[in-house]
């Protein structure tokens, strides 16, 4: 693992290969193969909104991946299962009968989801033609949120960096921090994307910032020509057919997600495309890229050191916010140091007495978003329900919602398993009638 001179560090739920490898994108199941962008870190990827359109300041905001495709993290888990250059598995059905063959697998979705995997015929002999059956595309829905319900724990979520211990005043920055958090909010002009400061909840309580806005930019950043192929440039935003049909004029092209920096000095290479293998290097080039002059690519022994390569795609790069930020070597050195405080594993790897090994985190209590239950009306007395897989819910109903003590219990529902259609038998005798979703104990 790389250090931070805090000794260890986790790798930030990141390609943990990749990262000690120093390579720019990560290496699929089959050797040789290698995906085009850099993967990014799972790790607080759960507080993403989903993909949308935010019409008051015209850009879009949220959603999984670089070009937010996945509008959510239960779509992304299920991806890259199937991608054919990442895990490569050729349908839902062959992951279901892998899942099968695992007895613990077998154990846990009847537990979990109620879903008997051993009555699910094995891919690899199906009949000729043979369809999958509709429980196939179920299964690997659970499947994909666990793995994306995981991705909303503690685990993955520490709230663990110095910088979380610092505001939650537990230790302190030392001078060369505090200056990089200084610059970080002022003059190198990071939090404009990448907010620091902390707000609160209802309760009062501090919720720590998580260091992205989760909008898109191209920020002109260079071609990779250590990627495995030398894949064309990806085109982010503009990539996707129905944001380049709704933008023709090519507004989106070049833009590529805010990625969280939590972790970020665990987690190189940087840039959408990895081309950039230090933190030092990232932070020179958000620095001097529009003055420090220009090389050919990043092959050129000079790359970064005398100049940088033109932008990848022309288009649409930010000129406003980085490319000539006038901040010295020791500033840069200064904005370094602070990235490096957020870093989760403070206690397990700093020696600070102030948080001991096992110290939990000051924000326990600031999780991730849950799956949201639904409940929609489908036709008359017919109610469609969404939610977390294998979780029940009880449908009720009110014609009164003045009175708290009026709702009426209409079905339990366990999504996945029971039907998702409960049915409200006389719902034709009212006028009009509300309902609501409570989670089941």
């Amino acid at each position: 693992m790389p250090t931070n001179g805090m000794g260890m560090i986790p790798a930030g739920f990141a390609d943990p290969q990749g990262v000690r490898l120093g390579r720019a994108t990560s290496e699929g199941s089959s050797a040789g193969r290698f995906g085009g962008l850099n993967a990014p870190s799972a790790a607080y990827a759960a507080f993403s909104p989903e993909f949308h359109w935010e019409a008051a300041d015209e850009t879009y905001v949220g959603g999984q991946f670089w070009n937010g495709r996945a509008s959510d993290l239960q779509s992304q888990a299920g991806m890259p299962i199937l991608n054919p250059v990442e895990m490569g598995m050729p349908s839902k059905w062959a992951v279901v009968s892998r899942l099968k063959a695992n007895m613990d697998y077998r154990g846990a979705f009847m537990t979990v989801f109620g879903i008997d995997l051993s009555t699910i015929p094995d891919e690899d002999a199906p009949a000729a033609g043979a369809i999958a059956p509709a429980i196939v595309d179920v299964a690997y829905a659970a499947a994909a949120q666990a793995i994306s319900q995981f991705e909303r724990s503690a685990e993955v979520n520490r709230f663990t960096s110095k910088f979380d211990f610092w505001l939650a005043g537990k230790v302190e920055l030392t001078e060369l921090e505090k200056a990089g958090l200084k610059l970080f909010n002022g003059s190198a002009q990071c939090a404009l994307c990448h907010p620091s400061e902390a707000t609160r909840d209802d309760a009062g309580r501090t919720i720590p910032p998580l260091f992205t806005d989760f909008t898109y930019d191209n920020l002109g950043i260079p071609r990779n020509k250590d990627i495995p192929g030398d894949p064309s440039p990806d085109p982010g935003l503009h990539g996707r057919p129905e944001i380049a049909a709704a933008h023709p004029d090519g507004r989106q092209l070049g833009k590529h997600k805010v990625m969280t920096l939590r972790n970020v000095a665990a987690t190189a290479p940087y840039g959408h495309n990895g081309v950039f293998k230090t933190l030092k290097q990232l932070v020179h080039f958000y620095n001097t890229r529009d003055v420090l002059g220009q090389v050919e690519s990043n092959l050129s022994p000079g790359f970064g050191v005398q100049g940088w390569p033109e932008p990848e795609i022309s288009e649409n790069v930010n000129t406003e916010e980085l490319g000539n930020l006038g901040l010295t070597d020791s500033e840069e050195e200064a904005v370094v140091a602070f990235l490096q405080t957020l870093t989760d594993g403070y206690p397990e790897t700093a020696n600070d007495p102030a948080v001991p090994a096992g110290t939990p985190s000051p924000f326990a209590y600031f999780t991730a978003p849950e799956i949201e239950s639904t409940l929609a009306i489908k036709a008359p007395g017919v109610l469609r329900v969404g939610g977390r897989m294998g979780k029940s819910y009880d449908v009720q109903r009110s014609s009164d919602l003045g009175n708290p003590n009026s709702w009426q219990h209409v079905q339990r529902v366990r999504i996945g398993v029971d039907s998702a259609f409960p049915t409200d038998p006389d719902a034709a005798s009212a006028d009009f009638r509300f309902y609501r979703l409570v989670p089941a104990q």
